[in-house]
């Protein structure tokens, strides 16, 4: 099994989890989540909450987690080498949204078609914000993605 599938089978068993007090960025499994990117005060989450089910399924693996160790969806772009960045989804891919001035979002393809991506994402509820209270299931049009990490 890939890295990138088994995250998405640990991204999916979140689905539901949430922040306590919602709105707070904060509260079990949130601080969960954050910690694992070393980060231990309420932030926004998403990218923490995609390192962390690469890091949950690079263990539970007994393989070495390839993806990038950050709190920031733009960081985990630019760091990325060549190889890994695609214009292209695939099944547990890590899609990119850049809204500029270093602000973005993030979360797991789950799966796709040509006009939509179908993604867990953390940090977002079901209006779809980038800053929303739980990890959920959202559609994505592929036209507001700047790119794809393939871990």
């Amino acid at each position: 099994m890939k890295l990138s599938i088994k995250a998405l089978e640990i991204a999916a068993s979140q689905i539901g989890k949430q922040e306590n007090p919602p709105g707070s960025n904060w509260g079990e499994p949130v601080k969960s989540y954050l910690s694992s990117v070393k980060i231990n005060f309420p932030a926004a989450w998403c990218m923490a909450f995609v390192y962390w089910c690469f890091a949950k399924a690079s263990q539970s693996m007994n393989i070495h987690n390839t993806a990038i160790k950050t709190g920031s969806v733009i960081n985990a772009w630019n760091k990325s080498g060549p190889h890994i960045k695609s214009s292209v989804p695939l099944i547990g891919s890590v899609f990119i949204m850049d809204f500029g001035k270093g602000k973005g979002h993030t979360g797991l393809v789950e799966n796709f078609d040509e006009e939509f991506i179908y993604t867990i994402e953390g940090n977002t509820n079901d209006a779809g914000s980038r800053e929303g209270i739980k990890v959920c299931r959202r559609k994505r049009s592929r036209n507001t993605i700047k790119g794809y990490l393939n871990y």
